[in-house]
């Protein structure tokens, strides 16, 4: 009995040590464990970075809901988190101010997850793709990217046209109404 408790008191010690052991980082400072769990870690938002300021919906038929009741039309950008091509038009969407500001106008909702409704992917589901809606309800088809082959892509390059159409999902709303 007594050897037993000298066995566990001995493994206790040891994994004690193990763990409290201070280790070094490649910059040669002394860095604990502790240290590393008391960084506070940021909550997830809806924008999940593309515009923390902006006002993201958290479900479609809550922006199709806020499309219709406000008379916006609705940005949708599919995007997936480990994409590089989508944290690329991420970090511009985010960064370019006009982009931002224009962004205000619109009901928000960005998809980290494929839609089972197939008017979201009208020629295919890939990564980024922003599609339009109006408050009718309709999907803008005729607002697309540059590529033949992927009419709702944008890339980083494309900052220009992506702004150019949101101007003309707002501006056909107006003509609209």
């Amino acid at each position: 009995m007594e050897r037993n408790f000298v066995s566990v008191l001995i493994v206790l010690l040891a994994v004690s040590y193990t763990l409290a052991k201070e280790t070094t980082t490649k910059e040669g400072r002394k860095d604990t464990k502790e240290a590393k769990e008391t960084r506070p870690k940021l909550p997830q938002t809806l924008s999940r970075g593309w515009g923390d300021q902006l006002f993201w919906t958290q479900t479609y038929e809550e922006a199709l809901f806020k499309s219709k009741t406000n008379n916006k039309p609705i940005m949708i950008i599919h995007h997936l988190e480990d994409c590089p091509h989508s944290q690329a038009l991420k970090k511009v969407f985010a960064e370019h101010k006009e982009i931002q500001k224009l962004a205000e106008k619109f009901i928000l909702l960005n998809l980290i997850y494929e839609t089972t409704d197939k008017h979201l992917s009208p020629d295919g589901q890939y990564v980024p793709r922003i599609v339009f809606v109006d408050p009718s309800l309709t999907v803008r088809a005729d607002i697309t990217g540059r590529y033949s082959n992927r009419l709702y892509a944008y890339e980083p390059q494309d900052a220009a046209l992506l702004y150019s159409n949101m101007q003309k999902a707002l501006h056909l709303l107006k003509t609209e109404l």
